[in-house]
């Protein structure tokens, strides 16, 4: 019996041979720890089936799921300048751009669609927490005046899903001033008399809550989202004091009446089309032809 021909080739086979296992097939959720197989939560539109934990969901599962049968079409975003400070800190600003299109595929942190949302015309912006945190500069501003401007232009409500950790200091004064942009073009769809309607999902925070996030008609926030301007520990570190519990979240924003209501995902398709038909006075749609919901795993 040959030794090397009967125990170590197979076992040199077999480990050549080893098929790798992807590290994203399970999710643990961050409060239970409990363990989710990808595609059931996929499935779930990203919310832990035991703990309703709402995980953050990507800029393409969030607009396939509110529009009519994932339909929908981009809004062309206007260039802007790429690192027009010369910014650099560990490593240069334009390096952190490439490398968070790289990831993400997209231009940067807002994407902006229009659609149908049960057969209702709206005009939806949707920001990426994983682009760079979310955060507010020069490109994700001119996207959302964009939005609000198209939103104003086809008599459209305009929805916008916030994410952000505030603005993006690798471009200083430039990125502030996408605060008052935003804010002036939220009035210009308030005079075209058509209603603008925040989600904040978690979290949104900086500079982004300072301004665009805020300023709708209609605020809905998600389950547990963290909402704020400065961080929870940055505020105890300030006025050194400890802060109720759940402070800063959705839940705790709602009984204080910063906030209009808290929606499940599983109901926010149907609660944005009801908002949107009540404020634009558009007639209900019949019960036939509305879209099946999405099939929830259990």
């Amino acid at each position: 019996m040959n030794w090397i021909s009967n125990v170590v080739r197979p076992k040199i086979r077999n480990f050549l041979n080893r098929r790798e296992v992807p590290e994203n097939l399970w999710v643990k959720c961050p409060e239970t720890g409990q363990m989710v197989f990808h595609k059931d939560l996929e499935a779930n539109q990203y919310v832990i089936p035991g703990s309703g934990y709402h995980m953050r969901m990507s800029v393409l599962d969030r607009l396939k799921t509110t529009f009519d049968d994932g339909a929908y079409e981009e809004v062309a975003l206007p260039e802007v300048v790429i690192d027009p400070l010369k910014f650099r800190d560990e490593r240069r600003y334009a390096d952190r751009l490439k490398d968070a299109r790289t990831k993400t595929g997209a231009q940067d942190a807002v994407k902006v669609a229009t659609g149908l949302l049960e057969a209702l015309p709206v005009t939806i912006a949707v920001q990426d927490f994983g682009f760079m945190g979310g955060s507010l500069g020069m490109a994700a501003g001119e996207a959302v005046v964009t939005g609000l401007q198209t939103a104003a232009a086809k008599k459209s409500p305009f929805i916008m899903f916030a994410a952000s950790g505030g603005a993006r200091m690798q471009e200083g004064i430039l990125s502030l001033m996408q605060m008052p942009r935003t804010t002036v073009a939220i009035q210009e769809l308030r005079e075209a008399k058509q209603p603008y309607i925040v989600v904040l999902t978690n979290p949104t925070t900086g500079g982004v809550t300072a301004s665009y996030a805020m300023l709708g008609d209609i605020q809905i926030a998600e389950p547990g989202a963290l909402i704020g301007f400065a961080g929870p520990r940055v505020i105890e570190q300030t006025i050194r004091e400890k802060l109720p519990d759940g402070f800063q979240r959705a839940e705790y924003l709602f009984e204080h009446g910063m906030i209009d209501m808290v929606v499940h995902r599983h109901q926010m398709r149907e609660t944005l089309a009801r908002i949107c038909r009540l404020m634009v006075k558009a007639p209900g749609v019949p019960p036939k032809a509305r879209l099946p919901r999405p099939t929830v795993a259990a």
